[in-house]
């Protein structure tokens, strides 16, 4: 019996992605060609522009992978976590301790870009930033009107609610860039617990 081939395709383009992402973290995105990617998964340069018409196109859905990756690795977390500040708490570390994947894949991605190619990396990085701190508002926005539900937190209104979330996010991605800036990577842990706590408190019910 044939395997189905839709599963198939995506099984291909998962392979394409997946070798297209190690050696852009290996080599950077300047130094890799169609050619390399196409070698690495053993198929023809024809082959992949069936999938993908530029090695443009697949950076850009690597990227698109990563993000989609972060966002479901959180998700996870918070779903395994019980009650409003555990579930803080573990979008905070979750969200925190991927740093330094994210650091090792565009750090690589960048290195060794022009001035020309920086240009495009550009909007596809800030279209990318857009698109996480969107699902992540949705996702904290989540969390903390099932913490007023549960009757852990006050009734927040809507505009307040909205507030919030920017400035949870806000300060997240603050210690986001000193943790990195200073390596501290050892107080990830405790700077989530505080922020967690700082919340939970002052939205009591």
């Amino acid at each position: 019996m044939s395997s189905n081939p839709v599963i198939r395709e995506d099984a291909i383009q998962q392979q394409i992605l997946l070798a297209a992402q190690q050696l852009f973290q290996k080599y950077g995105l300047q130094r890799v060609t169609v050619d390399d990617v196409a070698k690495a998964i053993g198929k023809g340069r024809s082959s992949l522009y069936y999938y993908y018409k530029s090695k443009e196109e697949i950076f850009a859905a690597v990227v698109d992978m990563e993000i989609t990756g972060i966002l479901e690795e959180i998700a996870r977390a918070v779903d395994r976590a019980t009650g409003t500040e555990a579930r803080i708490v573990a979008f905070c570390l979750t969200k925190l301790h991927l740093i330094r994947k994210r650091r090792e894949l565009y750090g690589a991605l960048e290195d060794g870009m022009n001035a020309d190619e920086m240009s495009r990396y550009a909007p596809l990085k800030k279209e990318a930033h857009a698109r996480i701190i969107t699902q992540e508002g949705a996702l904290l926005k989540k969390i903390l009107k099932g913490g007023i539900a549960q009757g852990e937190l006050r009734a927040i209104p809507a505009q307040e609610l909205e507030s919030l979330v920017f400035v949870l996010l806000g300060t997240v991605h603050g210690l986001k860039r000193e943790i990195v800036i200073e390596e501290a990577y050892g107080r990830i842990e405790p700077a989530a617990r505080t922020l967690a706590r700082l919340v939970i408190h002052g939205l009591k019910a």
